[in-house]
């Protein structure tokens, strides 16, 4: 087990190595395996092809880093999964640009949703179209972390920045709501996202 570990770590240290060198679609399973000397058999003995690295690379790095048992929140989980993306922005920004039938986009869009909705379902009140709204959300909120990773916005943002508008938008929802409508359990959400803000607004100043 640990030859195999130890076989492709050093693959996708060399595919990580060649994707900030040259575009994806350039880069060959020859190229890898020359650049960390294995042979190709050994390459497709781990691997299907060279998409099937990129998600390996994903799947472990990212799952490696959120540990979902010791959360206390779904805002910490979020903090942290921004914060690991921003940290690897150089090999997702390129990762990202992978387009087709083995586009990354969707397969990170698949792997991230669950935790996305998680995310929601501990900040949102619940209503009759819990299901919609919890979907619709996710959505919007996968779209802008593509967005962000890929560079589309208009200048580019730390983490920390990108989480700061989030928030920011889970405010403004949150403040259109009447807490005294609700249940006792929906409406501490509502108020958590509050105070939530204002902590970190007190914090940042």
């Amino acid at each position: 087990m640990a030859d195999s570990n130890s076989t492709k770590n050093a693959l996708a240290a060399s595919m990580k190595k060649l994707m900030r060198q040259k575009p994806f679609e350039k880069i060959s399973v020859s190229d890898i395996c020359n650049d960390c000397g294995i042979n190709r058999k050994s390459f497709y003995y781990h691997f299907r092809d060279k998409y099937d690295l990129v998600n390996w690379i994903f799947y472990v790095g990212f799952m490696s880093e959120m540990d979902m048992s010791s959360y206390k929140s779904g805002w910490e989980m979020l903090e942290d999964m921004c914060a690991y993306f921003y940290r690897e922005r150089v090999f997702y920004r390129a990762a990202l640009k992978i387009e087709g039938q083995n586009s990354f986009k969707d397969y990170l869009v698949e792997s991230v949703q669950p935790l996305a909705e998680f995310f929601l379902q501990d900040i949102l009140p619940h209503n009759e179209d819990d299901s919609f709204f919890i979907t619709f959300i996710t959505d919007a909120l996968l779209a802008s972390l593509v967005r962000w990773l890929s560079g589309g916005y208009d200048h580019e943002m730390n983490a920390e920045e990108f989480m700061s508008k989030i928030e920011e938008i889970f405010v403004r929802v949150a403040s259109s709501v009447k807490i005294a409508d609700l249940p006792a359990a929906e409406a501490e959400k509502v108020q958590a996202v509050k105070e939530h803000h204002l902590q970190k607004q007190t914090y940042r100043g």
